[in-house]
């Protein structure tokens, strides 16, 4: 795994996992491309508007834990990401999921253009 790429992804995520655990949908759907593709554990969407009411819909207290396994440099303005996350709730057990992302490079920031969320049972 190349730092260079880990580091990318941990800038993009670490937003993220900060507007999941501060429950900002919009601060969320803000991180992904306006044609991202998400997946979460409910059927897809496309673009920002679907991202915001996926996690609008997500409980209160909703925190997000994650570790990086795999990296891969797609192109200059592409990186994909492979990681285990565990996403805590108040009233449940943590569910540990594997999700793959692609972010990319508009201008001088990058933003989440694919999310796959997968359950292992």
């Amino acid at each position: 795994m190349s730092s260079a790429e880990a580091q990318i992804l941990r800038t993009v995520l670490d937003r993220w996992r900060s507007a999941v655990d501060a429950h900002e949908p919009d601060r969320v759907a803000s991180l992904f491309t306006d044609d991202a593709i998400f997946q979460g554990l409910h059927p897809y969407s496309v673009g920002r508007d679907g991202v915001a009411a996926y996690y609008a819909a997500q409980p209160i207290g909703l925190t997000a834990a994650y570790d990086i396994r795999e990296t891969r440099r797609l192109a200059d303005d592409l990186v994909l990401g492979y990681l285990e996350v565990d996403f805590g709730f108040t009233d449940r057990p943590t569910l540990t999921v594997n999700l793959s992302v692609i972010v990319r490079q508009l201008e001088d920031t990058w933003y989440i253009s694919h999310y796959q969320v997968s359950r292992l049972t």
